[in-house]
């Protein structure tokens, strides 16, 4: 079986947002690291070289394929935020339908800028799709 290649590493999260050329990007970035930070009680930790993470948990689906993956997280991508978080839970939908401006696919949810979209919406779709990952995967 394949083995994960994005894995918790040594890099700097404070480099790395330093490295964000795009002024709006970095600030949007560093809110979304208080806002994750808050929401997850844990600190950033860069995954791979391009993604901040934040807590984690393991899982094992049914297939027998197991890993470790962040309880949240985002990445600066070229023309948009990628922000990763679970779908799945009750109100997910509803939730959605207030965001904002915004794209999904799987379960990454995609925005231009965090002024596009409802941050307070935006804080309850992160609380929400922890608290699901907490139960299903029983992640601390």
């Amino acid at each position: 079986m394949a083995e994960l290649k994005t894995k918790p590493g040594a890099g700097s999260v404070t480099g790395f947002l330093a490295g964000i050329a795009d002024d709006a990007t970095r600030k949007d970035c560093e809110a979304l690291v208080k806002l994750m930070k808050s929401v997850t009680r844990a600190e950033p930790v860069m995954w791979g070289s391009g993604i901040v993470g934040f807590g984690s948990y393991h899982y094992v689906y049914e297939s027998g394929r197991e890993g470790d993956w962040f309880l949240a997280g985002f990445a600066p991508r070229k023309g948009n935020l990628t922000l990763y978080i679970m779908s799945g839970f009750p109100e997910h939908a509803a939730l959605m339908k207030q965001l904002g401006k915004h794209k999904t696919g799987g379960s990454c949810l995609y925005v231009k800028r965090l002024a596009d979209i409802d941050m307070k919406v935006l804080r309850a779709l992160v609380t929400a799709s922890v608290r699901s990952v907490k139960r299903r995967y029983g992640a601390g």
